[in-house]
């Protein structure tokens, strides 16, 4: 069997390595979790998951008169946490999710067009090395990038993104890494298979990930003293360990079957 998202934290461990500008990375620190993704269905190839954030500031819903704009009634206060995810006594500050097949069978024709006399198969390792460029250099967020003037862009991906990401994939590939590395990006799913049989993945168990959440505040403000109703979210888990994962069979038609826990 071929393991997946192994295969890919090596080749994320590989690209810190080798590139300087991404040398911040710590892969001990970044767990690589796989999701089922349809191949030519709606949602991202992968995504990068920011563990770091602090808690945020107290806060409630509320609801207002349509007319006097005062408030009638609120929930209670509430603030919003990132989980604490450990795996092996390791805490975990990033985590890069990908959904299979989707990941493998992604062409990205538009995104080819900026490698030039390059094979396709480099559109996925675009897609890593741009989940890895999210990461903050000093692991606080979400790296966020500077303006010509100094400030802050507030946009996820300001055109200066893409362009570093490029340059970022090609200077990797300038250190000629080893194709055993590459092989995790250089093919589509349907060959993954059919050179060893069955595709893996590390996925949590219960098909949800670790996910920022909702925390009551044990102390309660009076203020605004106005009727209070309850959340009716579920409460978000606040500790994920390595007895959430499994490691699941993404070449069935659903993947629902765990082979072993991971």
């Amino acid at each position: 069997m071929f393991h997946f998202t192994d295969a890919l934290s090596g080749l994320i461990a590989d690209i810190a390595q080798r590139v300087p500008a991404l040398a911040h990375v710590r892969p001990e620190r970044t767990l690589v979790f796989a999701r089922r993704g349809r191949t030519g269905a709606d949602g991202p190839n992968a995504t990068c998951h920011c563990l770091t954030l602090p808690t945020s500031e107290p806060g409630y819903y509320f609801w207002a008169d349509a007319i006097t704009g005062s408030i009638t009634r609120r929930s209670p206060w509430f603030v919003t946490r990132s989980p604490e995810v450990i795996v092996n006594g390791t805490p975990i500050e990033y985590m890069i999710s990908v959904g299979l097949p989707r990941f493998a069978d992604q062409v990205g024709r538009r995104k080819l067009e900026r490698y030039v006399g390059l094979p396709p198969w480099v559109v996925r390792l675009d897609t890593v090395v741009h989940e890895l460029y999210h990461i903050a250099p000093d692991a606080s967020g979400l790296r966020q990038l500077a303006r010509a003037d100094g400030t802050l862009d507030q946009r996820t991906h300001p055109p200066r993104f893409f362009d570093d990401v490029r340059d970022l994939v090609l200077a990797y590939l300038e250190t000629a890494p080893s194709p055993d590395v590459l092989e995790v990006v250089r093919h589509d799913f349907a060959t993954l298979q059919a050179r060893h049989g069955s595709v893996v993945g590390t996925t949590f168990r219960d098909g949800t990930y670790p996910q920022r959440y909702v925390h009551v505040l044990d102390a309660q403000p009076a203020e605004p003293d106005v009727l209070v109703e309850p959340l009716k979210e579920a409460p978000g888990r606040a500790r994920f360990t390595e007895a959430d994962l499994v490691v699941r069979d993404f070449s069935r038609a659903r993947a629902t079957t765990p082979v072993r826990a991971a």
